[in-house]
């Protein structure tokens, strides 16, 4: 991967993202009719528009990837000008939040470059931890990780919950993506129309440790560049009810994504099985019901 790196940093810019467009395009008619249709039914459901529209939107969402590679693969000589890529909009949020000096959660969707979501914020002094899934393919995990670092993210596993808290006190911002299915680990709750299991890790952090939870989302700008999108810091109350607490705070960041979603369809992740765990659940009392 680093080979293609150097040769996608060696390249025009143009070219480069050229060449992502065309990969974007091109690796669309591999996905399986299958995936397609399952995100279109999304689309169609949590956006209430018609099949036509969401055929649109769902192949955008999938050919967009192109360039978001070309980006990452192109860090080593995006990190020095990072901002010529992108616009902060909100900034005074999150500073206004940091000054507590409590650290801080960011609370973040898979939509348009997330990865560059991350590097553009430690690339202008913040202190950010990225928490990430382990890969399975170890080469995959490692060359992530190493780019991550390369333009000033910590990196931690989001099993390290332990970790994520010692940061916090440090005064670090910890990135967190909250619009994965969470399956039994999650709230249900509803998003885009219907119920689904909703990630409530933030909430949970941010109740034990009082940081401030900032939704910070990022979407396509003039050109090639990105509007990084920061928002009003939310905070969990602490009451005798724990889990209330927690439920309502997620119900809220749940809005909100759900609110950037539908303000930028195309970008967000319309491939990923976001209902996989709900619907799986219903095919079982569906099946017990028959018996």
């Amino acid at each position: 991967m680093k080979i293609i790196s150097k040769i996608f940093c060696l390249l025009p810019e143009k070219i480069a993202y050229l060449i992502g467009d065309i990969i974007g395009q091109l690796t669309w008619v591999f996905v399986p009719q299958k995936r397609k249709n399952m995100a279109l039914n999304n689309a169609i459901h949590g956006l209430n528009i018609s099949k036509q529209e969401a055929k649109k939107i769902v192949k955008n969402s999938w050919t967009r990837f192109g360039p978001m590679i070309i980006e990452v693969l192109r860090f080593p000589i995006m990190r020095d000008n990072m901002n010529d890529y992108i616009n902060l909009l909100g900034q005074e949020n999150l500073d206004a939040a940091l000054k507590l000096g409590r650290g801080g959660i960011i609370a973040a969707a898979h939509s348009d470059n997330w990865e560059l979501l991350g590097g553009a914020l430690a690339q202008n002094g913040y202190k950010l931890v990225g928490v990430s899934q382990k890969q399975s393919n170890r080469g995959a995990d490692r060359f992530m990780n190493e780019y991550r670092a390369m333009v000033g993210m910590y990196i931690m596993y989001k099993y390290d919950v332990r970790g994520m808290f010692k940061m916090i006190a440090k005064g670090y911002l910890i990135g967190l993506i909250m619009d994965q299915d969470a399956a039994e680990d999650g709230i249900v709750m509803p998003f885009l129309g219907r119920d689904a299991s909703c990630a409530h890790g933030a909430a949970t952090i941010a109740r034990r440790t009082e940081a401030p939870i900032i939704p910070i989302f990022i979407a396509k700008g003039p050109g090639r560049t990105h509007n990084i999108i920061i928002d009003k810091a939310v905070f969990v109350e602490k009451t005798a009810d724990k889990h209330e607490d927690i439920r309502k705070a997620t119900m809220l960041l749940t809005q909100k994504i759900e609110e950037h979603i539908k303000k930028y369809p195309n970008e967000w992740f319309w491939l990923h099985n976001r209902w996989k765990s709900i619907n799986q659940n219903q095919t079982t009392k569906n099946h017990l019901k028959r018996k």
